[in-house]
């Protein structure tokens, strides 16, 4: 049986923790100026993804 190989995308999107999986939230690259100090400090913090979208993600990364 091969080696299960790690989606490459998805290793550098997703990174796991003990219980969830955590990653980046979008829109906080540019046009940075029309959007309001709130909206961009809520963009900073981790965000986990949904227990429905969880077995998904785990499928695509097996050795990490």
């Amino acid at each position: 049986m091969p080696k299960m190989k790690t989606h490459s995308a998805s290793k550098k999107r997703f990174k796991k923790r003990k219980n969830s999986i955590k990653f980046a939230k979008a829109f906080k690259r540019h046009l940075l100026t029309k959007k309001s100090t709130k909206r961009k400090r809520n963009l900073r913090r981790v965000a986990t993804i949904s227990s429905c979208d969880e077995a998904r993600v785990m499928r695509l990364l097996p050795n990490s």
